[in-house]
């Protein structure tokens, strides 16, 4: 059935594209998370494993959320790992060593990258009347903004 909630069908189509690479980047974030979970070493390993734990575990929420909202707007979500892969705009690197360092300073940089995507999508909102979608992106925003503190709070200086 056809979605008539005063949004534009052009409108809605810009913001669904939105959605759908942010729910790649958190699908790929939400995998790199899950990795540092389980490889993580060291004299810290126990607490960080539970830190790591604790990120995914949010992650896994906010991909449920995206996805329900690209549903809202009467779109399909992506769910495949190939579109994951094409879409993000996260990318993979080698972690040096199994660290705590080393995986925070990776998941801080692309958390760091998704609030920008989100804030950028944000001022994107403003014009299109899609009210919902823009309060949406900033609830996501700050748990974005929250978890990337976590994880800065952990790095040594």
């Amino acid at each position: 059935m056809k979605n008539s909630i005063g949004i534009e069908a052009k409108q809605i189509k810009d913001n669904t594209k939105i959605l759908s690479v942010l729910l790649a980047d958190e699908h790929i974030l939400y995998t790199k998370t899950r990795n540092a979970h389980w490889n993580v070493e060291g004299t810290d390993f126990h607490s960080m494993h539970v830190f790591f734990e604790s990120q995914y575990d949010e992650l896994a929420e906010v991909i449920d959320e995206v996805a329900e909202r690209i549903r809202q707007l009467g779109q399909s979500a992506p769910a495949t790992l190939k579109e994951f892969l094409q879409l993000s705009r996260l990318t993979e690197k080698k972690i040096a060593k199994n660290d705590s360092q080393n995986f925070i300073k990776a998941l801080l940089e692309d958390q760091e990258s998704i609030i920008k995507y989100i804030r950028d999508a944000v001022a994107k909102m403003e014009d299109s009347k899609d009210f919902g979608t823009e309060d949406f992106l900033v609830g996501l925003l700050e748990k974005h903004e929250k978890m990337a503190w976590m994880l800065r709070a952990h790095l040594v200086k």
